[in-house]
């Protein structure tokens, strides 16, 4: 953060917050209930205000996380409709519901440190010089988590996750992190697919072999309750052959998980799994 504000010492110790409520930045996983933790919950039922798009308040009314829409049942807390054109005007709203008192939640999918809205939070913060809000974030399980627990144990040695976005970095940077990342023998899960992911596995390709396994992964524990038109699927493939299946990479809850040359593909009675060793491929090493 930057050391030149107009508020010196004495200024913001004068600045009384006793009274003030907190903005949380609340990460509600993939969105169904089962997949929040108690903490995420606890906080958007009790908040004054509880900021979410459409998607996430319908999630979060299932299990009367939020009351049912129209009851009446908490009449006291506002529920606010988010939407990416309005995220900064909403931050902005946020701090002065806290300086009134409120306590604020703030939804974001999965994490908010990861590709979330905790660091938009922040920003506006030193923007807006609002050193005087308080700022709490609760954590939530990642699409990356969740979308290894529906494979199996993919993530069990470094990986790292990479977002194909073009909205904050161009394509150069990214290329840059991916063969990194492939050099490194990291197992990589990419965000945000829907993205010309093809040039994404051209460039890992040219890194790691055709052999290795890939998984793509829709709607991460979100069962059929998400965007995706055939619900939550996983698919096993190669990196080879990954866009073969391109009709598999089904919109913006879209992810794939490109495994290394230690990563196997592991079947039992109920299927296949993907498995990345910790290092030791023998119980004994553990």
């Amino acid at each position: 953060m930057s050391a030149d504000t107009d508020l010196d010492a004495d200024d913001t110790a004068a600045v009384d917050t006793s009274d003030y409520g907190t903005l949380y930045v609340v990460g509600i996983g993939p969105g169904l209930p089962g997949g929040m933790t108690q903490r995420a919950k606890d906080v958007v039922r009790t908040a004054d205000c509880v900021v979410a798009s459409n998607l996430y308040q319908e999630f979060l009314r299932r299990d009367g996380t939020l009351p049912p829409e129209g009851s009446g049942e908490r009449p006291d807390q506002e529920v606010v409709r988010s939407t990416m054109g309005r995220q900064v005007e909403l931050a902005r709203e946020a701090f002065e519901r806290v300086r009134d008192g409120e306590d604020v939640a703030h939804v974001s999918g999965g994490d908010p440190n990861v590709y979330g809205k905790s660091d938009l939070v922040y920003l506006m913060a030193e923007e807006d010089e609002a050193y005087d809000v308080p700022i709490e974030i609760v954590p939530g399980v990642t699409a990356a988590l969740g979308g290894a627990a529906n494979l199996g144990a993919p993530l069990s040695n470094d990986f790292c996750t990479i977002s194909l976005s073009e909205k904050w970095r161009g394509w150069e940077e990214i290329e840059e992190k991916l063969r990194a990342a492939a050099i490194s023998g990291f197992v990589v899960f990419l965000y945000n697919c829907w993205r010309d992911y093809e040039r994404a596995i051209e460039v890992l390709r040219e890194e790691r072999a055709d052999h290795v396994p890939v998984a793509i992964v829709n709607d991460a524990g979100r069962g059929d309750a998400g965007r995706n038109v055939d619900g939550e699927t996983h698919t096993i493939t190669t990196l080879g052959e990954v866009t073969e299946h391109d009709e598999k990479v089904g919109g913006m809850g879209a992810s794939i998980l490109v495994g290394t040359h230690e990563t196997e593909v592991w079947e039992n009675d109920h299927g296949e799994h993907l498995v990345t060793p910790r290092g030791g491929r023998d119980v004994d090493d553990f």
